[in-house]
């Protein structure tokens, strides 16, 4: 079990990440939790755009026994 830590966030910042949480099918802190992995690897390779260091990370998240094929983000409706 990971421990955890209440903190103090915007209200904006979190509906945003409830609506995303929503369609990205995470809970409210994972899809925060995701977010800083992105910006943390973002500022680590400046040189990778942030939709390929996002769409890589959430691919390392997949389950590898029910892996689903790749759809950039520009090509999903």
């Amino acid at each position: 079990m990971m421990a955890s830590t209440s903190i103090r966030i915007n209200q904006g910042l979190y509906e945003q990440a409830r609506q995303d949480a929503l369609l990205e099918h995470r809970s409210i802190s994972g899809q925060i939790e995701f977010w800083a992995r992105v910006g943390r690897a973002a500022l680590d390779n400046p040189d990778l755009p942030v939709s390929f260091v996002a769409e890589s990370l959430a691919s390392l998240a997949e389950p590898r026994d029910h892996p689903t094929p790749f759809v950039p983000r520009s090509a999903r409706q």
